[in-house]
């Protein structure tokens, strides 16, 4: 969404998108800067999870280009884009269930930043279950490694699709500070899908509101967090801190 005279980290122009003959996003355009940061709000059901999973190449494009940092990846295969630099946490966690912690961790290693050490740093609860399968984890920590996994892969930017649903609040509280760290310390770019509005708005620079596939509304984070009006009628709920 940020525009600057420097190349966008990942820029959509004018995407179509949905699964087989069924369109689900239509006319989307936004733009992230290196090292940005976006939330993405809406009712359940707008596309929300859609334009992640388009931006990993795992719908069918009917129209527009993907651009990651410069270059085309319009036609370019999902674990191609991860490859490049482009990292997923998807709702399902899709964690290894039979390997332990480490090994989750470790089949997901490549250069860069983020090491094992720095990852038990972050997340010191799936630290102290080093050991333990992933099938051990509570859904909580089960999230935590899925985060941790991805960071693994020293990605540039970070798609995370409603990290914080259905956690107890101690665990909610304890990613978000994993995720502010993340965003406002070390510069990872990020696209947040979360229902904790509050939460969301908080962590990001910017954000942009979908409405029947469409984005309806865009700001910067701060101004819309102030905008009850716009969040009432196109979120339908209060923001939660």
């Amino acid at each position: 969404m940020v525009s600057s005279l420097a190349e966008p980290l990942l820029a959509l122009r004018n995407i179509r998108a949905g699964y087989g003959e069924a369109v689900v996003l239509d006319n989307i355009s936004l733009e992230l800067a290196d090292r940005g940061s976006l939330a993405v709000l809406g009712r359940n059901g707008v596309g929300k999870s859609t334009l992640l999973l388009t931006i990993m190449g795992f719908t069918t494009l009917r129209r527009g280009n993907i651009l990651w940092q410069g270059r085309d990846i319009t036609a370019l295969a999902p674990h191609r884009r991860a490859r490049a630099g482009i990292g997923w946490v998807a709702q399902e966690r899709e964690i290894f269930a039979n390997l332990t912690v480490e090994e989750n961790l470790t089949v997901a290693a490549r250069p860069g930043r983020w090491d094992k050490r720095a990852i038990f740093e972050l997340f010191p609860r799936i630290g102290e279950r080093r050991a333990n399968k992933g099938n051990q984890l509570s859904g909580g920590e089960q999230q935590m490694l899925a985060m941790a996994r991805a960071l693994m892969t020293n990605p540039a930017l970070l798609l995370l699709d409603e990290p914080l649903e259905g956690l107890a609040p101690i665990i909610v509280e304890e990613l978000a500070g994993a995720l502010k760290r993340m965003i406002r310390d070390e510069g990872t770019a990020v696209i947040l899908i979360e229902q904790h509005a509050g939460i969301a708005l908080s962590l990001t620079e910017d954000a942009v509101l979908l409405e029947r596939g469409a984005i309806v509304h865009r700001a910067k984070s701060a101004d819309l967090m102030k905008d009850a009006a716009t969040l009432d009628r196109y979120i339908g709920m209060k923001i939660k801190a």
